[in-house]
């Protein structure tokens, strides 16, 4: 089975967490499936949340956006930089006029960024949508400008390849990836009982859509480099000495 690979980086990236939307807007520590899948689509030219609320207003719309439905099966897998991204606060006027009710019609915005983030990613080419977008990013094809989350933050994708040694593997002792929590237990003991210093990065991160609200449906995910021992069946094969997770 064929990989396509690619280095996604940005100066800085924003994907909101729903959770929290006064005063301080926050962001995940990542990027997580339905963000990636948006940029994805915008790749594509496939439409987004705009359009779906626009078809809505006619007779009846999809459940989910364009974007979502077409891609929603596709397999990633996601290898940070780094084992965390510096986050900053900004803060921003926003005076577009119906931002606020305030005299003036400004609101100030504070955000958190993530600072220089920098993902390999890697898509499986085993549906005719994955080999749709991948022919896209071979051949600089794009419909929309990506970016990381918001439009503030504009993506650059380097380092496209088109990989065929892919190797399917069983009971992984480690990951170069970002992996489903429940799939894996890892262990931050040595084998002489002291505490080993590798490290861990945890956050529950979007990995799909509720169907009615469109809202996001939250997992564990682990970013690690200790030993593990695989608990559930799980999509993971060894590309160019990595071991990845495919979720």
């Amino acid at each position: 089975m064929d990989v396509i690979k690619f280095t996604l980086k940005g100066r800085t990236a924003f994907f909101k967490k729903q959770e929290v939307n006064t005063y301080l807007y926050f962001t995940y520590g990542n990027i997580h499936k339905v963000a990636l899948l948006g940029m994805l689509g915008a790749i594509y030219g496939y439409g987004g949340y705009n359009q779906q609320k626009k078809e809505t207003k006619k007779i009846k719309g999809d459940p989910y956006p364009e974007f979502y439905d077409k891609l929603k099966h596709l397999k990633i897998g996601i290898i940070p930089a780094r084992y965390i991204f510096d986050k900053k606060v900004q803060s921003f006027n926003n005076s577009v006029g119906y931002a606020s009710k305030e005299q003036g019609g400004n609101l100030i915005v504070k955000e958190q960024w993530l600072e220089n983030p920098e993902w390999d990613i890697y898509l499986l080419l085993d549906n005719k949508e994955a080999q749709e977008v991948a022919n896209c990013l071979l051949f600089n094809q794009f419909k929309f400008i990506p970016y990381l989350g918001k439009n503030d933050h504009f993506a650059d994708i380097t380092n496209v390849q088109l990989v065929k040694e892919v190797m399917a593997m069983r009971d992984p002792k480690s990951l170069n990836s970002l992996f489903r929590k429940d799939e894996f237990s890892f262990d931050m003991v040595d084998g002489w009982g002291m505490e080993s210093s590798c490290f861990k990065y945890e956050e529950k991160l979007p990995i799909s859509l509720e169907e009615n609200t469109n809202r996001y449906e939250l997992e564990s995910f682990v970013f690690t480099d200790g030993s593990l021992t695989q608990k559930k069946e799980s999509l993971v094969y060894q590309i160019e000495g990595k071991n990845i997770a495919f979720f």
